[in-house]
């Protein structure tokens, strides 16, 4: 199974937008794997609200929950992109999710902080390790797509981004059977 990871914030608009295509693309591409990795595109103490890090802790608490990932997906990016909610109150990122999970646990979850750690985690992993500068973001390996600034991606670079990811497979193949065939030479 070919995987990529997708670094996104729902407070902004060309992640929903990348989402959208990305569920639009990904039928001509299956058996693709995905890791979402949420992220935050102006963390604390940036004043730029609305700040997006308990609906990073709530990624993980609806996975938890047994949530339907793609519902919550389209009701967070609804809620902060569309409806403009406010996202940094617990109790309202507990409404948004109660068509799909116990919002009772869901709020005690959050509340107990459980997946804070995740907050700098994935920022870390983001902006240091994986050199993502603007979201959405896309990686696999070293094949890379990142949005630019004030544009975000296009359906065609996102297109032949999933081409390469799913052509890497192969490459990566013919390459550890040549260094065998070498290796073979030089040994034999």
């Amino acid at each position: 199974m070919k995987k990529f990871e997708i670094f996104y914030d729902y407070e902004c608009p060309y992640c929903k937008t990348g989402y959208e295509t990305l569920l639009e693309l990904l039928p001509e591409f299956p058996k693709m794997e995905i890791e979402w990795i949420p992220v935050e595109s102006h963390p604390r103490p940036e004043d730029h609200p609305p700040h997006t890090d308990l609906c990073l802790q709530s990624y993980y608490i609806a996975k938890e929950l047994g949530a339907d990932m793609d519902k919550f997906h389209v009701l967070m990016y609804k809620a902060v992109s569309i409806e403009r909610q406010n996202v940094e109150k617990p109790e309202v990122l507990a409404g948004i999710v109660d068509s799909i999970v116990d919002s009772k646990k869901f709020l005690e979850l959050l509340k107990s902080g459980k997946y804070s750690h995740k907050v700098d985690e994935n920022n870390d992993l983001a902006y240091e390790k994986k050199g993502v500068w603007y979201v959405p973001a896309f990686r696999s390996g070293k094949i890379k797509l990142d949005a630019k600034g004030g544009i975000g991606v296009s359906k065609n670079e996102l297109r032949d981004f999933l081409k390469k990811v799913i052509d890497k497979k192969v490459i990566d193949k013919k390459v550890i059977d040549k260094k065998v065939i070498n290796k073979k030479v030089i040994n034999g």
